[in-house]
């Protein structure tokens, strides 16, 4: 039998859409999808989903799998480094009820005391709550990825913004396409834990491990969990979680600026708000759509305050945002360095610690010409570039 194809292609063209507008496949699929109901419909993706019977379940507080042999070898190694005399504090709530602490003199460096974040135990570095460079805002988002983010990532791409995402284990293996789309879009990805778990090895353990299986990525950078209570922040967070969390070679980020964006009216940051010494770090969410409405609707407004809004690898001036050659596809640090500098024809002295330098350096130097195009390079000059005679004799 012969079918009128003229008279079927309208209907063949509206399968074909709503096909393609629920198509949870790929990455790239994944991130067409607008309608918020049909990006959170659930789906099974076995690069990840085969695995996830290697590790505890979700969305409950992590404890060390015994079966887990990378995981109980790795804390054989590095447990004699960590602290027994110093006890987790609170409640997994967040609750500091009937906790007897020295407040004085804070032996510890709890941050919900006195906000410390200059470890007392040697062999720690202080946490990052500001950057160096002043009018400049260590950007980033936490608790995601979150299954409706593509209207906000979207926007974020439209504005040539990238991020720092602290993402969530569980919601990384429950949304592994989402957590894709960050690293597909030049997003710095960081760690963040849901539970303040006794077990802050295990919390970790898995989140670096989901992280690492699903988008390929080995994170260098966590922010530690926190609790609001009576509007203020209530976190776990002291030297025996650094001492965990600086083994497994994450550094510790917390935040100058709260935007208040889990509860409305209050994200309110002008002009005369940056230090003319340092840059800040705001605390944002990817939590819900409200939230990252908030974010769409408060990014005019940090524009206007901050000279440069960047990711915080970026912010610290990172050469190795993270663990072992692997790069962000694509380059952070040389996007937002030629985002400063666009006129390609003045680049050609690019030193490689401007550059995050993988095992194959004129790779590096590739991402960063491509990134520069991206960021208004001309077409001329992207040509020019990327012809391998043109590569600076540093990045041969």
């Amino acid at each position: 039998m012969l079918f009128n194809l003229r008279a079927l292609s309208p209907l063949v063209v509206f399968l074909a859409t709503s096909a393609l507008a629920q198509d949870h496949s790929s990455e790239q699929s994944e991130a067409q999808i607008s309608d918020p109901n049909l990006e959170c419909t659930p789906y099974y993706y076995a690069p990840s989903g085969q695995f996830v019977n290697t590790f505890p379940p979700i969305w409950q507080p992590a404890t060390l799998l015994a079966n887990d042999t990378d995981g109980q070898a790795l804390w054989a190694k590095i447990a004699p480094s960590i602290p027994t005399n110093i006890l987790p504090k609170g409640q997994l709530n967040g609750s500091t009820i009937n906790v007897t602490y020295d407040s004085v003199n804070d032996p510890d460096c709890w941050w919900s005391i006195r906000q410390c974040t200059t470890p007392k135990l040697a062999g720690l570095s202080p946490d990052v709550s500001s950057v160096p460079e002043p009018k400049t805002m260590g950007y980033g988002f936490d608790d995601g990825p979150n299954c409706t983010h593509n209207a906000f990532y979207n926007f974020l791409s439209s504005q040539n913004q990238k991020a720092t995402m602290y993402y969530i284990g569980s919601n990384v293996l429950d949304w592994p396409l989402e957590a894709q789309r960050a690293v597909a879009d030049g997003h710095e990805i960081c760690a963040l834990t849901a539970f303040q778990s006794q077990d802050a090895f295990a919390e970790l353990w898995y989140t670096i491990k989901a992280i690492k299986l699903v988008t390929g990525v080995t994170p260098t950078c966590w922010r530690p969990p926190y609790w609001r209570r009576r509007y203020r922040h209530v976190l776990r967070m002291q030297d025996r979680i650094r001492a965990i969390a600086t083994a497994l070679g994450l550094q510790t980020i917390v935040w100058k600026y709260d935007s208040f964006d889990w509860k409305a009216g209050q994200g309110n940051i002008t002009a005369t708000d940056p230090s003319t010494t340092v840059g800040g770090i705001i605390l944002t969410h990817e939590l819900n759509n409200f939230t990252m409405q908030e974010a769409i609707k408060w990014y005019p407004q940090l524009k206007a305050a901050f000279s440069a809004i960047v990711p915080i690898g970026v912010a610290l001036n990172k050469t190795q945002p993270v663990q072992g050659d692997q790069l962000f596809p694509p380059d952070v640090r040389a996007m937002h360095w030629f985002e400063l500098e666009p006129n390609l024809e003045l680049q050609l002295g690019i030193r490689k610690h401007q550059v995050v330098l993988g095992a194959d350096p004129r790779r590096a130097w590739r991402c960063a010409v491509d990134g520069a195009l991206r960021h208004g390079a001309s077409r001329r000059s992207h040509t020019m570039m990327t012809r391998m005679d043109d590569i600076p004799d540093e990045f041969n």
